[in-house]
């Protein structure tokens, strides 16, 4: 039995906090996964800049209304999902996942949550448990299933590499370079071959 377990953001939408960086004007909100693979540092210096600027959770969603999934991404997905199980695993949040669920046809989506205060003010927030990705797939793998796993992000290196087959999508060159037994695609049609593949 196989479950494919996909990265959210840079393979199936936009990354939210660059799309944000831009709509707010705040260049150096576009840092993500591909920079800094301490995420616990880079959601801790996001935090800061939002308060900083005096922005919230309602400023943030409502740049992630205006985001459509990548072109392809839901057919890509559609797809998958009438071949073999797929589920995302996300670093982002329930907070801002909704609206592209909807958008994607409401695939299941597991990722964290945000603390946010009265005043919509970002005040923290909460993984669902350590190294979600990697965690999520041996707890996968415990219950009887085979992943596959893709990704783009440093963050999704654990998941992909304890994976009986792991794909990059979309990935830098840094990382590319840098995993070089990992294989690599930039197209939907290539990443669903892999995949179907390696079921």
């Amino acid at each position: 039995m196989n479950i494919v377990c996909l990265d959210l953001e840079g393979v199936l939408v936009p990354e939210i906090w660059i799309a944000f960086a831009e709509a707010s004007g705040i260049p150096e909100l576009k840092r993500t996964t591909r920079d800094e693979p301490d995420y616990d540092k880079l959601m801790k210096w996001r935090i800061g800049i939002l308060k900083e600027h005096g922005l919230g959770l309602k400023e943030i969603q409502e740049t992630i209304a205006k985001i459509d999934p990548m072109p392809g991404a839901k057919e890509f997905l559609d797809e998958l999902r009438s071949t073999t199980q797929a589920v995302i695993l996300s670093d982002t949040f329930e907070e801002f996942a909704k609206p592209l669920m909807a958008k994607l046809g409401w695939p299941t989506i597991l990722c964290n949550s945000l603390v946010v205060a009265e005043d919509g003010e970002i005040t923290g927030f909460k993984l669902r448990c350590e190294q979600t990705k990697l965690s999520t797939v041996k707890a996968f793998q415990s219950v009887g299933y085979e992943t596959i796993a893709t990704g783009d992000s440093y963050n999704d290196l654990g998941m992909i590499k304890a994976s009986k087959a792991g794909f990059l999508f979309k990935s830098t060159d840094k990382i590319k370079a840098d995993n070089p037994e990992i294989k690599s695609c930039e197209t939907y049609e290539e990443l669903l071959a892999l995949i179907k593949a390696a079921l």
